[in-house]
């Protein structure tokens, strides 16, 4: 059974999303159960549309929420009646295997780090979302907002963690690819260099070289690693592409009547294409490097994507994420340090 603590409170369509994405999940899950920490009288309303098993379900009341305007750390030690901060509480006493919220990402962080900590030897948490890519499949980025200035063996173990993650959401052998301004060893600066020479010598990562940007969107490789400055910009571009795309197509297409007609002819191909790129379907980013899988949805997630988000956790503790990065770390060559 897989145990997890919900925070529902924090997104922009909270709870009613959350709580209809919650009980998707179970559908899909019938070994979950849920913690769910928020408004006790709101949550129990939202339950009361839906069927589904209450043994599996509890609701622990929190009276407070911490907004995406707050300062994260002072959040963090100040709201000790927030959903977040209660949800935290129970992974930390090991009532639960993990945990998803909708709520500031800066606050979802260093609740991570004040409450939880790191993995031992390893330098510092990532975030790591899922990307839709042209294959059809995910390119995990990592990171993509945690961590701005970064030293070699933060890439090191960006690539771990990465690695330990897609294993467990059943990539067999992933591939993995250091984020840099071209394929060529000697390209980027001297941390980019140090880094890639690093890779190049672990042996528990199938790493490929550095890759340019756009391997996210082709599907190159499976992971791309990188600082959090340059990741959150390359997924935000991604993002802003897409939609870009998007835009353009059904502009043209509702140009006159003739385009709307074309478009009714390769309406079977539009859903194909926007289902493969539907950021929705692969849910949020996990952070990694936490002893247990905390998984960040999107802000504005409907139920579609926060379900999502749930199934990202569960698969994570079903595939030992977390023992698997501790493994990968007792194997790293000798010559590798494991410490900033």
């Amino acid at each position: 059974m897989v145990k997890l603590a919900i925070d529902v409170m924090g997104g922009d369509y909270s709870p009613s999303e959350q709580v209809k994405g919650v009980i998707d999940a179970m559908k899909k899950a019938d070994d979950l159960s849920v913690v769910l920490f928020g408004d006790e009288a709101a949550i129990k309303a939202e339950l009361a549309q839906y069927t589904y098993d209450e043994s599996k379900v509890s609701v622990v009341h929190a009276d407070e929420v911490i907004s995406g305007e707050e300062v994260p750390t002072k959040a963090i030690k100040t709201k000790k009646n927030s959903s977040m901060v209660m949800a935290y509480e129970a992974v930390k006493a090991g009532e639960v295997d993990g945990m998803v919220s909708s709520g500031s990402t800066g606050a979802l962080l260093a609740g991570g780090i004040l409450k939880l900590g790191r993995i031992k030897g390893i330098s510092r948490p990532a975030l790591c979302p899922s990307v839709p890519n042209g294959k059809g499949k995910i390119t995990l980025v990592c990171d993509s907002g945690a961590n701005i200035d970064c030293k070699p063996i933060n890439f090191v173990h960006f690539a771990i963690m990465a690695t330990a993650y897609a294993r467990a959401s059943g990539i067999e052998n992933p591939t993995c690819g250091l984020l840099n301004n071209g394929t060529e060893d000697h390209k980027g600066d001297a941390v980019h260099q140090e880094a890639n020479a690093i890779l190049k010598e672990v042996k528990s990562i199938n790493y490929v070289g550095n890759v340019e940007g756009r391997a996210i969107m082709l599907g190159d490789v499976d992971i791309v690693v990188c600082d959090g400055y340059t990741g959150n910009m390359a997924i935000k571009g991604v993002e802003g592409c897409a939609k870009a795309i998007g835009n353009t197509m059904k502009k043209s297409f509702k140009k006159n009547l003739w385009n709307k007609l074309r478009a009714l002819l390769v309406k079977d191909i539009i859903d194909d294409i926007k289902g493969g790129m539907d950021y929705e379907a692969v849910g949020g980013a996990i952070f990694v490097g936490f002893p247990k899988p905390i998984v960040k949805a999107h802000g504005n997630s409907k139920a579609k994507g926060f379900s999502a988000c749930i199934m990202q956790a569960v698969k994570a503790v079903h595939g030992d994420m977390v023992g698997n990065i501790n493994k990968m770390l007792e194997t790293m060559d000798t010559d590798v340090p494991v410490q900033e």
